[in-house]
């Protein structure tokens, strides 16, 4: 992950964001799952979308980790580049760039705000993600052949 500058304070919102960003920059599908409440919602991005039609997200462990096959690992890696993040209660929101880099080598950017919100073990019950998909496709690069 890189930060141009040390985010914040320790807060269990933070805390899992972290660990849920290093698991998957480290393709840790295991260590990640485990990050999340029995009962978790994922919505990434928030509503209807090409990763969820329905715009529902993708509940509880067996839904999380069809994620997890569906899409993150489908990418050869990810890099998280969090700009700010603001925690109080429950929750963290990070200001957030991803590049996206797939097996061919082609990148895509996503700007967006995610927000972890953890139940009081620091397990994650919710993971919204705000971000448009076209103007991430918009990014799409693939190498020079």
């Amino acid at each position: 992950m890189k930060q141009e500058h040390v985010i914040g304070g320790e807060h269990p919102a933070r805390r899992a964001a972290r660990a849920s960003m290093a698991a998957v920059m480290a393709g840790r599908k295991g260590e990640w799952l485990e990050l999340f409440a029995p009962a978790a919602l994922i919505e990434d991005p928030v509503g209807p979308s090409f990763l969820d039609p329905e715009g529902r997200g993708h509940r509880g462990r067996d839904g999380i980790e069809a994620f997890w096959d569906g899409f993150i690992s489908t990418i050869a890696s990810f890099d998280f580049a969090v700009a700010d993040s603001f925690a109080n209660g429950p929750c963290c929101a990070n200001i957030v760039t991803i590049t996206t880099t797939t097996g061919d080598g082609a990148t895509m950017t996503i700007d967006c705000v995610i927000v972890y919100t953890v139940d009081e073990d620091g397990l994650i019950t919710s993971l919204r993600a705000h971000w448009e998909p076209d103007r991430a496709l918009a990014t799409l690069r693939k190498p020079a052949r």
